[in-house]
């Protein structure tokens, strides 16, 4: 019998934990700009935090098999309160400057990954145990993810107007609060029977069969063509991405005088318009043809954004660009989830996943730092036109790599349990 609250309760914590997370996203790199009017010293602050997101995530993979991914999500929503709770606390005690947000956000960012990749491998059984196809899931997931970034977006610039952003990170502790106790709640314990840790097949002390284990999940993902090649293209875009939502946005907010509400405005438009995608996607996606929508979903979700904010364009066209590309970034999760889900075998989900999305956010670090180094070097017009011809190109790297050439194909019998049993193609450009 399929049971499908879980799937609810999965998704609505994800609504808390987003929204949550976009508000810091905003409100901390608008704290450091406007207290020490430096885009560099910013793109710092947003590298601190995003360096132990990224590693801690790719070696949690071993755990998250093994310790089962509902308990690392839970465990790591609630060990993120207090260190969220940090910042006013230290603010109330007269000592915060940028020196003690460094730590206190590194800490936040290592605490996230786990949570998020945990998060993330719940899907597959939780759309087996509502007997949903994986697109759905992926495709409420996503749009649930777009509905959280368009209320913290727009929490965000409310909230920095009326009570600072100091005190605005007070309400991301109560929306990660919540995020733990659904998850607590509503996922259910997996049973023995259905649990989805393996079984220990290393001899010897935990660190060697631990390190045996996150190898074991690194070999599977580096020979499967199709997972490289999702990786690389996101780990690109998402570089530029945080080049653009942790300075290029702010910085464009601040000199036009604009202020924190058009940083909100900006991304809640976007963020607003992707939830309709996501939830096409979601009722759609298992029937179109994926590598087609894929590819023009990223080339209108990418370029436009960053030419329309470099040449002042008037507020219609901003925003209606802005929609249009929010309409098509709702198409995108939905489907690369599908796809990674369906080629990781479910003993691996854990670490492969793990080690695939911190890949894809391994470079989101450097996101601020190339955001700050290009302003401070050619200017904000410049820096925004570089980045979006970069976006450019990247966004046509499936028309050119053949590791896409299986994207679009749909699994059309049982998928191997164990990567020896699965021998992959191998990568090529």
């Amino acid at each position: 019998m399929s049971n499908r609250k879980p799937i609810a309760a999965l998704i609505t914590a994800e609504a808390f934990s987003i929204t949550g997370t976009r508000l810091s996203m905003i409100a901390i790199p608008w704290l450091v700009l406007t207290t020490t009017e430096d885009p560099v010293l910013t793109g710092v602050v947003a590298f601190a935090e995003m360096l132990p997101y990224v590693v801690v995530k790719a070696l949690s993979g071993p755990v998250v098999d093994r310790l089962g991914a509902r308990r690392i999500a839970v465990a790591g929503d609630v060990l993120s309160v207090p260190a969220l709770l940090l910042v006013p606390l230290l603010h109330l005690a007269g000592v915060l400057s940028v020196w003690v947000i460094l730590p206190v956000v590194a800490l936040l960012g290592g605490l996230r990954g786990p949570a998020d990749s945990a998060k993330y491998a719940l899907v597959p059984d939780l759309a087996e145990l509502g007997a949903v196809p994986l697109e759905r899931v992926t495709g409420l997931s996503s749009a649930v993810e777009r509905f959280g970034s368009t209320a913290g977006a727009a929490l965000a610039g409310a909230l920095v107007v009326l009570v600072g952003p100091v005190n605005a990170l007070g309400v991301n502790a109560a929306a990660v609060t919540v995020s733990a106790v659904l998850l607590a709640w509503g996922v259910p314990r997996p049973s023995p029977a259905s649990s989805t840790e393996p079984t220990p097949t290393y001899a010897g002390d935990r660190v060697a069969a631990y390190v045996a284990e996150l190898r074991e999940g690194w070999t599977f993902l580096r020979r499967d063509a199709v997972l490289v090649g999702i990786t690389t293209m996101v780990a690109l875009t998402n570089l530029l991405e945080q080049a653009y939502a942790a300075l290029l946005v702010p910085v464009w907010a601040k000199e036009t005088g604009s202020g924190a509400a058009a940083v909100g405005l900006v991304f809640a438009v976007f963020s607003g318009f992707s939830i309709l995608g996501a939830l096409l996607a979601s009722a759609w996606a298992d029937r179109l043809p994926r590598l087609p929508v894929y590819v023009v979903a990223f080339v209108l979700t990418g370029i436009p954004r960053y030419f329309v904010l470099a040449f002042d364009a008037p507020a219609w066209l901003l925003l209606s660009t802005l929609a249009v590309g929010g309409f098509a970034a709702g198409f995108i999760n939905p489907i690369i989830g599908a796809v990674v889900f369906e080629r990781i075998p479910k003993a691996l989900r854990g670490r492969v996943s793990s080690l695939s999305t911190a890949l894809c956010w391994s470079l989101i670090p450097f996101g601020g730092l190339l955001g700050g180094g290009l302003v401070a070097t050619v200017g904000l017009r410049a820096a925004l036109v570089s980045i979006g011809v970069a976006y450019l190109f990247v966004t046509l790297m499936p028309l050119v790599r053949k590791s896409f050439r299986e994207f679009g194909q749909r699994p059309t019998g049982p998928r191997p349990e164990h990567p020896v049993d699965a021998p992959r193609a191998p990568v090529s450009a």
